[in-house]
Order: structure tokens, then sequence, then C-alpha cells
């Protein structure tokens, strides 16, 4: 029998919080059992094992993410709101670098997986974002690719120790935000300017 009061919402938020004490790729089964109290074998009655776990921690840091991206964008647009966002998920990879961890890698096994949804709504805060730049629909997958490359990256190769040089990395961030922000200022500009060879 299962723990009494152990549920697999339970499991999976202790597993989060494990893998960001240890690391994700460190994270293990008999670690999170002996965290909730049981037996390794007993957690089968809750997740389907490791994959399904790294699945769940993935879907939770996903969600997480984007309430924290969604609540720090609400109310502004433009620049401001690309750096709230920015600085959003930067701090929430700081904070949970294990279970943000989980999230590189995962695929989804279709549009109703949890991981799926919980991706969009991840993406939904830069979404807005974007479109307080009138980024162009057709282009809106591409500047999303971008957003996300960049910043991403850069928190991760942060919580990583990545970053070397005596230069501080906190401007060295707002450098990158003023970047993007003039990156996407100068491609909504270029939409409307007109073709080459023809008369303004």
């Amino acid at each position: 029998m299962p723990r009494a009061g152990l549920t697999a919402a339970a499991v999976v938020a202790a597993g989060a919080d494990l893998a960001d004490e240890v690391g994700h790729a460190d994270a293990t089964l008999a670690q999170l059992a002996e965290r909730v109290g049981v037996r390794t074998p007993s957690l089968y009655k809750h997740i389907a094992g490791q994959a399904d776990l790294n699945r769940r921690i993935a879907a939770l840091a996903m969600d997480e993410a984007a309430d924290a991206i969604g609540t720090a964008v609400q109310g502004r647009s433009g620049r401001d709101a690309l750096a709230a966002a920015a600085r959003a998920l930067r701090d929430f990879v700081s904070s949970h670098p294990g279970r943000y961890a989980a999230t590189t890698g995962i695929r989804p096994t279709g549009p109703q997986d949890p991981v799926a949804v919980a991706a969009a709504r991840s993406m939904a805060p830069f979404t807005a974002v974007l479109r307080g730049y009138d980024v162009a629909p057709e282009h809106m997958t591409h500047a999303l690719r971008a957003l996300r490359s960049v910043f991403h990256g850069f928190a991760t190769l942060e919580v990583g120790g990545g970053f070397q040089y005596s230069t501080d990395v906190d401007e060295s961030f707002e450098w990158l935000i003023a970047l993007v922000d003039h990156g996407l200022r100068g491609m909504t500009a270029s939409r409307d300017d007109p073709p080459p060879g023809t008369t303004p």
C-alpha cells in the first residue's frame, strides 16, 4: 500500500525539489523514495518510473515558469515587457535549476500531452511580448525560437558556471535585453520598408 496521503503530485513536487538540490541528472528514485518516506518500489504506485517522473517534473517546471513570467509581464508592453519576461525566466532558472533542466529535450507525444500543454503555456507570455512588437504572424515561431535561444541560453550558461570573465553578469544580461529589443524593433521597421528598387 502507498503511504497514506502520498499523491502523484506530491511525489513530483518532491522530485522537482530534489532535482533543484542535487541536479536533475543526479537525482535518483532511491533518493526520492527516502525523501517522501517510502521504499523505492512504492513510488511506482504514483509514477511509471524515472522517465515518467522526468516528464512530470518538466511539465511542472514549465507551468511554474509560465505563471512567473505571465505575472511579470502583466500590464507591461514593449521593451518593459520584454525585460520583465527575460528577468523572470532568468530568476526562475536560477532558483530552480534542476527542475528547469528537466524541460530540455523533452518531446511531447501529442497535443494533449501535459508536456505540450505546459510548453504552450510557458511560451504564451513571450508571444504576448512579441505581439507588442508587431511581429508578423508568419514570423512568430522564428521570433519565439530566437527569444528562447538567447534567454534560455544565457540563464542555463549562468547556472552552469559558464561565465568566467570578471565583467558583471547582470550588466551583460541587461545588454542582451537591449540587443534583443533593438533587433525586434529593427525587424518590425524593415518589414515596413519599400522593396529594393521601388520609390517610397
